[in-house]
């Protein structure tokens, strides 16, 4: 079962997503419906709501790059060490991911925003279960688990 725990450190969420806990809560529960893999295990990770500022520090701290962007993951496990965590414990802290409201657009319009937004999250997730985008086929994969994941919460 996954669970993730949104933290919310910019107002303007708010103004869109009234209550962004239950919002996610309700996305990551068809999640948890549909997908049988972590039946087993109670995997969570913390999402970060934020803006610009926020975004660009973590980014330039974390990855050296001096701009804002708009994701940004922290697995706490390589891939191989969480096969291994999610065989021998039932408890697996992921990581965290940030969202910054500055960089989704159509703000002007709900739905659109917050297919962005749940595209965002879903991808920072891939990437906390140890998927990447640096080659081809591991793109290809990663953009497969993500589209199901979308599927699932439509």
């Amino acid at each position: 079962m996954i669970k993730i725990n949104v933290i919310n450190s910019n107002n303007n969420w708010s103004y869109l997503i009234k209550d962004p806990n239950s919002y996610i809560d309700r996305k990551v529960k068809k999640i948890n419906l549909k997908n049988k893999k972590f039946k087993k295990n109670i995997i969570f990770c913390t999402l970060l709501l934020s803006g610009n500022k926020e975004i660009k520090k973590l980014n330039k701290k974390f990855r050296k790059k001096n701009k804002s962007t708009d994701v940004l993951s922290f697995p706490f496990h390589s891939k191989k060490n969480l096969k291994k965590m999610l065989e021998t414990e039932k408890e697996v802290y992921l990581g965290d991911i940030i969202i910054n409201f500055n960089k989704i657009d159509n703000k002007k319009n709900l739905k659109l925003f917050k297919s962005q937004f749940d595209k965002l999250w879903v991808h920072g997730l891939v990437h906390l279960l140890g998927h990447d985008h640096k080659k081809e086929s591991a793109y290809k994969k990663m953009r497969q688990i993500e589209s199901s994941y979308l599927n699932y919460i439509k």
